[in-house]
């Protein structure tokens, strides 16, 4: 590593180290009586496991960067030790967890899943942060309930409701919201009507769009879009029917619409003509229907739901279009038995689910392929005193597409383990085992042929292996003042990953073996199996008036025969460089808050056996913001913001990355935001 990333570095950590200090010795009142406010923010919930327990931590975005700022994902899923998001515009954006991309991933919003792989110069995630009202992150999988496509984690986006935002005893309200960035002169305008026009009834209709110009890096270089528009829709209603029965419906649409590079993870640069700017609009549709029954009984708290997805990409005025289709549904019950031996909270559940994939040439269908799963599951939480063992066993029975495994079923029983105990009265040590399966998936949709020019393999082997965690979280008060806080956590986890499958062109098309004359393709499992390794470790320091935040994550890839990094192909190597993030939060009044969080990210050079990939160089980026919550104007919240602060000229380590800026998905430069919202 240079002088210049050590130095970086280490200014960082004693920055953050110097903050600490400063927090530790700072008057403080109790933690639960922050200010808050009823507009609306995001909730990131930051969760190694889908349990409750020891190994859950969240993040509430409004202490850092505050939901009316939020563009992007990334502008608040960064903040999650061990996530990222790759890609400077809406049409690219990219989920990563511990390097493992959204293909790998359970991505639901509203409980639906989002499923299908449509282009990799694209991305799949369609949704307009200003629709949401938390996002909880699974790090890594450590739950049978998790399902089949989740080697990596989850990411479960949920939308506002009318409760979220309806005072006591109003029965109808509204919200509208305006925000300005300067970069790339992004206008975003949304309004909001909510009402409970009886004590059992609420309903919710929102309307939004947002409006950019091309923005800027931090050498002044164009990226992404010159012209780009993104509408989102959203309508909900929910009902109780009696005191043991909710029922409740949803409709959500987010449509970009723009001028963007050809190949959407490249930068708009086109002095040879290979990258033109070209016309994309990507959309997304999303139903939902939703039961809950919760009698008075500890037996019985049922969830169930029936959604159904449908997102599409036109690639340069259907030249090529896209439709990728998930429609499943789930029921789950919750039951709380105490016995002699302790309380058992029993988890019971099955989901069904079918995703297709078509791609249309020139309107002309050139291909399309399909596949289900089906799994049920049974996680037992069993608490003994202070200590909690979790054991839990799901079976799967997945139909692979047509066109990449032939059809295949595969019958697969998984099995999870977990201990916590309780060393001290705010002191947990944690561990846990979670066998993984992942059947062979749908391929990239535009490479959908029917077979034509594929090699189909009849044994092709599922992705396997186990995801193993270890940690500690601990909690401390009245460290200096009666009930200020320290929450401290730490875990090292390691993932083997057992028949990785890849995409491979330049093969013959009745033996799969390597050809140099045939333009066949299809997929393989690797010739050796890959391990992830790395540690996830964060503080949280909070008085009434004041927070702060410290976390590192670090994850690293590693080939058991080559020592080579694991490589996708939606982007370039999947590992990035250690990440240091310090968050600081202050509220001098009710009113007025100030935050200030810096982001470092060490170079990294990937280990893929080819000298021509780019060393992934070190960035240091800050970002300062203010809200202000006037008392004599009740419902009004006005944010400022500077991002990027200093001008840093940077890749993201999640997006696309090349020795050549030309190839190099360059990260926004310096960009002033600011948002009012009024709520009545």
């Amino acid at each position: 590593m240079s002088r210049v990333g050590v130095s970086s570095r280490l200014t960082v950590l004693s920055m953050g180290v110097a903050a600490v200090m400063g927090s530790l010795i700072a008057s403080a009142a109790t933690v639960e009586d922050m200010p808050s406010t009823t507009l609306q923010t995001i909730t990131v919930t930051a969760s190694s496991s889908v349990r409750d327990g020891v190994q859950t931590d969240s993040i509430d975005s409004a202490q850092y960067i505050p939901a009316g700022q939020a563009s992007l994902l990334n502008d608040f899923i960064d903040g999650v030790p061990g996530a990222s998001v790759g890609g400077t515009s809406a049409l690219n954006q990219r989920v990563r967890i511990r390097g493992l991309d959204d293909t790998n991933l359970k991505v639901t919003v509203d409980g639906a899943r989002q499923e299908g792989y449509a282009f990799h110069h694209s991305g799949d995630l369609v949704i307009d942060p200003d629709l949401l009202k938390q996002s909880e992150v699974s790090v890594g999988n450590n739950s049978v309930t998790l399902g089949n496509d989740a080697i990596g984690g989850a990411v479960a986006f949920e939308t506002v409701d009318a409760a979220d935002l309806l005072d006591v005893d109003q029965k109808i309200g509204a919200k509208v919201h305006a925000g300005y960035a300067s970069n790339n002169d992004e206008l975003l305008t949304s309004a909001t009507v909510f009402a409970a026009p009886t004590k059992n009834v609420d309903l919710l209709a929102y309307y939004g769009k947002r409006t950019s110009e091309a923005g800027e890096d931090g050498a002044g270089r164009d990226i992404q879009t010159s012209d780009g528009d993104t509408e989102s829709i959203l309508l909900k209603a929910g009902a109780y029917l009696g005191k043991d029965h909710h029922v409740s419906g949803s409709f959500s649409r987010t449509e970009n619409d723009g001028m963007y590079p050809a190949r959407a993870d490249f930068p708009m640069t086109d002095a040879d003509g290979w990258n033109p700017v070209i016309p994309w609009k990507q959309s997304r549709d999303t139903y939902t229907l939703e039961y809950g029954y919760n009698p008075a009984s500890d037996l019985v708290d049922v969830k169930a739901n029936v959604y159904h997805t449908e997102a599409y990409l036109d690639r340069d005025n259907k030249g090529i279009e896209v439709d990728l289709i998930t429609k499943g549904g789930k029921i789950e019950n919750t039951s709380q038995i105490d016995s002699q031996l302790g309380s058992h909270k029993l988890i019971t559940g099955v989901e069904h689910y079918t995703k297709e994939s078509e791609v249309t040439r020139l309107g002309v269908v050139g291909g399309s392929d399909d596949a289900t799963n089906t799994f049920v599951y049974l996680e037992d939480q069993w608490q003994i005193g202070k200590l909690m063992l979790t054991p839990g066993v799901r079976y799967d029975r997945y139909e692979a597409p047509k066109d990449v495994a032939n059809g295949e079923t595969y019958d697969n029983v998984v099995g999870a383990f977990a201990a916590s105990y309780q060393v001290l009265p705010s002191t947990n040590v944690f561990a846990s085992y979670t066998q993984l399966f992942n059947g062979p998936d749908l391929q990239e949709a535009i490479r959908n042929t029917d077979g034509e020019g594929k090699y189909i393999s009849s044994d092709l082997e599922p992705e396997t292996g186990s995801n193993a965690e270890a940690g500690i979280s601990t909690i401390f008060r009245g460290l200096t003042t009666e009930d200020d806080s320290l929450q401290l956590s730490g875990k090292y986890f390691v993932t083997d990953l057992e028949n990785w499958i890849s995409y491979e062109s330049g093969i013959d098309c009745t033996t799969g073996l390597a050809s140099d004359t045939s333009t066949c393709a299809g997929s393989f499992n690797a010739d050796e199996d890959y391990e992830i390794k790395g540690v996830e470790l964060s503080a949280d320091y909070r008085t009434n008036n004041s927070s702060m935040g410290l976390s590192y994550a670090r994850a690293r890839s590693e080939g058991k025969e080559t020592g080579y990094s694991l490589s996708q192909g939606t982007g370039d190597e999947n590992d990035a460089g250690d990440r240091y993030t310090v968050s600081l939060g202050y509220a001098p009044t009710d009113t007025f808050d100030l935050g200030w969080r810096s982001t470092y990210v060490a170079s990294i050079d990937p280990n893929t056996g080819d000298d021509s990939d780019a060393e992934k160089e070190a960035y240091d980026v800050h970002d300062i913001f203010m809200t202000y919550t006037p008392a004599q104007l009740a419902g009004v919240k006005a944010t400022l913001g500077v991002y990027n602060m200093f001008d840093e000229t940077y890749v993201n380590h999640s997006s696309r990355y090349s020795s050549d800026s030309d190839y190099s998905d360059y990260a926004m430069g310096r960009n002033v935001k600011a948002s009012l919202s009024f709520q009545f």
